[in-house]
């Protein structure tokens, strides 16, 4: 699941690489919104944590 973000990071520098900026861009700022979708959920989720 954590790995999304980065993968959707690889195909944008792919897109770079070959010249699409355009679909680069959208890549990078879907890539953003699920890292950030993600951090949000791991952020309120609750320590299981036995003391």
């Amino acid at each position: 699941m954590m790995s999304l973000p980065f993968f959707g990071l690889l195909a944008g520098f792919g897109c770079v690489l070959a010249g699409q900026r355009g679909t680069a861009l959208l890549l990078w700022v879907v890539s953003m919104v699920v890292m950030l979708v993600l951090f949000r959920l791991h952020v309120t989720d609750a320590l299981t944590i036995v003391l």
